[in-house]
């Protein structure tokens, strides 16, 4: 049995800590921003596309209303539910509090803005680490002030976010983690609050444990189930069999290029430097060694590989980059533009 004197310390230190982390996130502004957040990231690659909004200006300016929409309407709903639930219970709202809840809009209106941002200047690639930063920060600031749990949470978000990127993983496995992290891991956290209550370390790494399976093994694991290596229905043709047109129309089939295969690249200009609708530039290229490439009812999925190697699935195929460009004018051979152009598939 405990000496009262013992018990009366535990109480006092009890009191403090709870004194140090006066604030109280909701549960309900967890769900808030979650479900939304994550079903905008769960549905993004089937609203507001390049082929339904062929223009980058506009398809820009369509997600920057969308964006500023339902993270608005989030704040506000939020802003309001809190307010009546603190007069509910007749508790204060202390003025940390609302500049603690005014960062969390800040930083979220950050990520809105970088969004629209990306559309104009690249980087698109980091739009799921940038969110999921964002979020992890927001966390961790409010867990300083508030539950040890969600300094936690903050962490390990932030982790996720930059292993992301730094693990090249395909954007659309990324956007899934995001979607899960927001739609499934803000509510769970929800239901993982307990009003900052002092746990042992060990009990909180359990709980991380458990909040990673559900946000990261489970939708990697499910993600790599359905993107599985597509497997032909028969051995790949050749270049002139396919030309021929002698084979069936449905289900999958490669089709073997040999090394010379020469392969034009028709470029589209625009702008207003160069003439512009005469005929397409063409750049010929000429493959160096055999490549197979995967097609489905005669259509290109995107999978490639090289002979005798593993396929390399569309989502992780990098096909061309141009690190960099510059444009010289000399009296020998006048105006000049001359880059570095990368051809390579997969990560070598």
């Amino acid at each position: 049995m405990s000496h009262p004197a013992s018990q009366q310390l535990n109480a006092i230190h009890a009191m403090l800590a709870v004194g140090h982390r006066n604030l109280r996130i909701e549960r309900h502004s967890l769900l808030l921003w979650g479900i939304p957040t994550g079903l905008l990231f769960a549905i993004s690659e089937h609203i507001l596309t390049p082929a339904q909004v062929p223009d980058n200006d506009q398809r820009a300016l369509a997600w920057l209303a969308v964006l500023v929409l339902v993270s608005t309407s989030i704040a506000v709903i939020d802003w309001l539910w809190t307010r009546r639930v603190k007069q509910a219970r007749d508790e204060a709202w202390s003025f940390i509090h609302r500049q603690v809840q005014k960062i969390w809009w800040l930083l979220m209106g950050l990520a809105v803005l970088t969004t629209f941002a990306m559309f104009f200047y690249g980087g698109g690639y980091m739009l799921c680490t940038l969110w999921l930063v964002v979020l992890g920060i927001s966390l961790y600031l409010h867990g300083l002030f508030s539950e040890e749990l969600l300094e936690w949470v903050g962490g390990v978000t932030i982790v996720i976010g930059i292993g992301c990127l730094l693990a090249q993983l395909p954007y659309e496995t990324m956007r899934w983690i995001a979607a899960t992290v927001f739609g499934f891991g803000l509510p769970l956290l929800a239901m993982m609050l307990d009003r900052g209550q002092h746990r042992p370390a060990t009990f909180r790494l359990g709980q991380m444990l458990l909040w990673l399976a559900v946000v990261l093994v489970l939708p990697l694991w499910l993600e790599q189930r359905v993107h599985a290596a597509p497997q032909p229905d028969a051995e790949p043709l050749s270049l002139e069999a396919f030309r021929s047109g002698q084979f069936p129309a449905t289900g999958f089939r490669s089709v073997s290029l040999p090394a010379g295969t020469r392969i034009p690249v028709e470029i589209e200009l625009g702008g207003d430097i160069f003439e512009t609708g005469g005929p397409k530039p063409v750049l010929p290229l000429v493959l160096n060694q055999p490549i197979e490439l995967m097609m489905r009812d005669g259509k290109l999925t995107g999978d490639a590989r090289f002979a005798g190697e593993s396929w390399q699935l569309a989502r992780q195929v990098r096909w061309i980059s141009i690190p960099w460009m510059k444009a010289t004018l000399t009296p020998e051979q006048g105006p000049v533009v001359t880059g570095k152009l990368i051809v390579q598939l997969g990560k070598h």
